[in-house]
């Protein structure tokens, strides 16, 4: 069902929907064109428009928006969400994110960062020393504001595991390359973990669409069902799988890149890449290192090249934004 752009105010019941959805899925046109799904977590603002944040360690989604504006966002996870009859949110439109740097947890980003600590409460222990030492640059934060243009319902792809069990029953161990349902594809075993994918793909005129729905592994691709109303283009196109427990936690994502294709059975991704930047799939000891270090480097990259000096973190301002139980 489509809904005119005022259906997303704050007060209004799809607004509070959208409100109550822990993450969503931001779908921006990478350099060559393939729209890239990842997960994050928004504040819907009065006005209608969305607020998402990225730090410096991953500047690949501000980069994409300030080369091409059209961007999608899905709401469609709702674990703890705390809705009865959720249904996916599409919110389509234009993005924009200046080349500035914030650090002052005020305005849009104190109450974006007030409700961070409130339901991801292990991001409280980023606040304190030694934390401190070595995660300043997830508190510096690039904002994107999405204007919507099209918001558009349909209910949730209807699976046999519910999302309680997706965060709590372990990821494989098998290889990249290992069968799955008789199939080698790249990212199989991943994509088999999961019920249900996001499905990133253009539109017509190059647009990203974004739709949550069930896909099964083949031998030569991923089998995609696309929900009827939905006309996704030929071309570039990639699958999002991710998860989250109540608190933000038990956090996965991964993203299989390829080509979206349409034939006598249907539509089929022929994926070509596996990205995980964080945790992996098959976790390892040295997991949480290795991805401090490369979002340390990012972070100096990204200010190495303006020539900015870096910026300090008013730690006790983001303390005060704590619930109270952590004073």
């Amino acid at each position: 069902m489509q809904h005119p752009f005022g259906a997303v105010v704050s007060d209004s019941a799809l607004g509070a929907a959208i409100s109550a959805y822990r993450t969503c899925e931001l779908a921006t046109l990478a350099k060559d064109g393939t729209p890239v799904a990842w997960p994050t977590s928004g504040l819907l603002r009065p006005d209608g428009t969305i607020m998402v944040t990225t730090s410096l360690g991953y500047p690949q989604k501000a980069f994409n928006v300030r080369r091409d504006p059209r961007v999608a966002l899905l709401f469609s996870d709702p674990t703890a969400s705390g809705l009865d009859q959720p249904e996916q949110i599409l919110v389509r439109g234009t993005a924009d994110c200046p080349d500035q740097v914030h650090t002052e947890p005020t305005g849009d980003l104190g109450a974006f960062w007030a409700q961070m600590f409130r339901r991801q409460p292990v991001s409280r222990r980023y606040l304190d020393w030694p934390a401190t030492m070595f995660t300043d640059f997830y508190f510096m934060r690039l904002l994107i504001t999405v204007t919507p243009t099209e918001v558009t319902t349909r209910p949730l792809p209807t699976t046999t595991v519910t999302p309680a069990e997706v965060t709590t029953r372990p990821l494989p161990t098998t290889t990249d390359t290992a069968p799955v349902g008789g199939s080698s594809l790249v990212g199989a075993e991943v994509v088999a973990a999961y019920p249900s994918v996001v499905l990133a793909a253009r539109d017509a005129a190059g647009a990203p669409l974004l739709v949550r729905t069930t896909a099964t592994v083949g031998a030569d691709g991923y089998r995609v069902r696309v929900p009827e109303g939905l006309d996704p283009a030929e071309g570039p196109a990639s699958l999002l799988v991710h998860r989250h427990d109540a608190e933000l936690s038990s956090l996965h994502n991964a993203n299989v890149r390829g080509e979206l294709g349409h034939d006598a059975d249907g539509w089929i991704l022929h994926p070509r890449r596996l990205v995980e930047p964080a945790a992996r799939h098959k976790p390892g000891p040295t997991d949480q290192l290795r991805t401090i270090r490369t979002l340390r480097a990012a972070t100096r990259r990204y200010l190495r090249r303006r020539g900015w000096s870096r910026p300090t973190v008013p730690w006790a301002a983001y303390r005060a934004l704590r619930p109270d139980t952590d004073h």
